[in-house]
């Protein structure tokens, strides 16, 4: 299976890019500042031709296209993992233009690498479209309020899932929002209760079993599904 995979470099990124390789996947990784993904490019040496690293930053249409025309063939999944949140994001301390970056970077990062990559996608029937969203993304679980620019900007990541679920549907695409849960990454932090290896693990398990009918809803990575 060839799998794209972004945001690669670190945290979940990195684990599902080891995880997929030991499946005996192909996997193309997309970074941001390749040249200092060690671990990454580590991994790629010792992969035997099967891990390609990729600068990428979705936040740039010039650097998506590169992307995507440096690729060949089909590809049945892609896993648009890359995002950003900032430390301080309740009303008193959100930056609006942090907000900003983050809509950019985790919504529109998402449409833009997934509008650039749907030749590849279509070349494989039944390609999948995962992106990773998050539970404070949904609008009917926010009992808490605060975490705006995230919040915003993981529901209108889901959004985006749920109008590629409708328009792709007739080709057998299939397009899901997935939230990897609380996890001790960077943006995480230490005391979360989901070791990293366990979130890619469910992730990729989930991915496993998706069918078309799947297609536009919201799991987290046990494979239960999320209120919108």
């Amino acid at each position: 299976m060839n799998l794209v995979i972004t945001g690669a470099n670190r945290g979940i990124g990195l684990e599902l890019t080891r995880q997929s390789l030991a499946r005996g996947n192909t996997v193309h990784a997309g970074a941001r500042d390749a040249a200092q993904a060690r671990e990454l490019t580590g991994l790629a040496g010792a992969s035997g031709g099967r891990l390609h690293v990729h600068a990428l930053d979705v936040a740039s249409d010039e650097s998506v296209r590169a992307f995507a025309a440096a690729l060949t063939g089909p590809v049945d999944l892609l896993i648009n993992n890359a995002g950003l949140r900032t430390r301080r994001d309740d009303i008193e301390g959100v930056s609006l233009e942090d907000a900003l970056q983050m809509l950019q970077v985790n919504a529109l990062g998402t449409l833009r690498v997934t509008r650039a990559l749907l030749p590849r996608l279509r070349e494989t029937r039944g390609a999948k479209i995962a992106s990773l969203s998050s539970g404070l993304g949904s609008i009917a679980d926010n009992t808490s309020g605060g975490s705006y620019g995230y919040r915003m900007s993981k529901a209108a990541l889901n959004m985006a899932m749920r109008s590629l679920a409708q328009d792709l549907r007739g080709e057998g695409l299939i397009a899901v929002a997935i939230s990897p849960g609380w996890v001790q990454t960077d943006m995480g932090g230490s005391s979360a209760p989901t070791q990293v290896s366990e979130s890619a693990a469910g992730l990729l398990a989930v991915l496993d079993r998706l069918t078309l009918p799947d297609s536009g809803s919201f799991f987290d990575f046990r494979g239960e599904r999320i209120a919108w």
